[in-house]
């Protein structure tokens, strides 16, 4: 019977260390590419099958697409990967998915697995702001990553799926100067991030147009998390006068200023009028009833892997990014004001 090879022969023929040899395949390790070629020619050769991803590897394909997100516990994450996982399934990839905790180091350790062969695809969702590294990443694997949600300056080369995130700011404001109100402050994600600051154009825009100046202590940025936001929350209600309604960029931080209100004895809408950004489920569930610019989700995950799949197959793509249309959902958490004291 013929002997199978192991880790030890594929490291002998590739002249490089079995430590270094699964280190590499597993794609914990970034080798010269010279160096990955003669692992991969190695594998091919010898026909070393510890597992069907290096059976895959060995033909060249690894029938595998990655999905990177910030945090896999946030579900506005969860659905959008749901479905990109869905979609990749029923076109027969396996699918990876990895938590990133929003850390650079974390993303590029996926691209590393890229470009070891371990997938052959990859979403980024990302949520923070580029050093360029990720760009320089994304530029070198070309046909291999599309962008969704948040996009990466320098990366445009891969294709791109947003929303319209001025128009929801844009909206959400809007709703609320028609409830009457007029001092709206804003709680928005974090600095240098796209859809922070265009939502936050939107909601600036609905303000001038309604002869509305917006005061910068109007304007707090934090993170899209639950925790920061019920944090940051907190200056919004120190304010002197306390403004009468609240856009948050996401759910998430709506939930966060829901929490502090509620510490602190503040009613809503009673005492302010609060609308956020993404329409996820749990909002028909809050007290009061969250009203929510709503991103289509499901779309955003199913277009991006459609897309990943085509450019694994082949078909070429360019990278103008694609926009989504968002729609408001008004429910419980907007009244009019009981009354106004500044003019505006």
């Amino acid at each position: 019977m013929t002997r199978k090879a192991t880790i030890g022969d594929v490291a002998k023929r590739a002249k490089v260390s079995p430590t270094a040899v699964s280190r590499w395949l597993n794609g914990g390790l970034e080798l010269p590419e010279v160096t990955g070629e003669r692992i991969r020619a190695a594998v091919r050769e010898l026909d070393y099958q510890p597992h069907a991803q290096a059976r895959r590897l060995s033909k060249g394909k690894a029938e595998a697409i990655g999905i990177v997100v910030p945090d896999i516990s946030n579900a506005f994450f969860a659905l959008l990967a749901g479905e990109a996982e869905r979609v990749a399934v029923a076109s027969g990839h396996d699918v990876m998915i990895w938590s990133s905790r929003n850390r650079i180091e974390r993303e590029l350790a996926c691209f590393d697995r890229l470009r070891a062969g371990y997938i052959d695809g990859l979403l980024l969702i990302t949520n923070h702001e580029d050093d360029g590294r990720l760009a320089e990443r994304i530029r070198a694997m070309p046909g291999r990553v599309v962008i969704i949600d948040e996009d990466v300056a320098g990366g445009d080369n891969a294709p791109r799926f947003f929303v319209e995130n001025e128009a929801g700011g844009y909206a959400a404001t809007r709703h609320l100067l028609d409830h009457g109100h007029r001092r709206i402050a804003h709680i928005g994600g974090p600095k240098g991030v796209m859809s922070a600051a265009e939502r936050a154009q939107g909601w600036r825009r609905a303000l001038i147009e309604a002869g509305v100046t917006p005061d910068p202590s109007w304007h707090i940025r934090t993170e899209y998390e639950v925790e920061p936001a019920t944090r940051d929350a907190e200056r919004l209600f120190a304010l002197d006068p306390l403004p009468t309604a609240i856009f948050a960029g996401s759910d998430a931080v709506a939930l966060g200023v829901m929490t502090t209100a509620r510490q602190m004895g503040i009613a809503i809408p009673r005492d302010v009028s609060l609308v956020g950004f993404d329409g996820m489920p749990i909002n028909d569930l809050l007290g009061p009833p969250l009203t929510s610019i709503a991103q289509p989700i499901d779309d955003l995950g199913r277009l991006g892997a459609e897309r990943l799949i085509a450019m694994i197959n082949g078909e070429k793509f360019d990278g103008a990014p694609t926009r989504l249309p968002v729609r408001l959902v008004a429910r419980g958490s907007v009244a009019a004001p009981v009354k106004e004291n500044v003019s505006g």
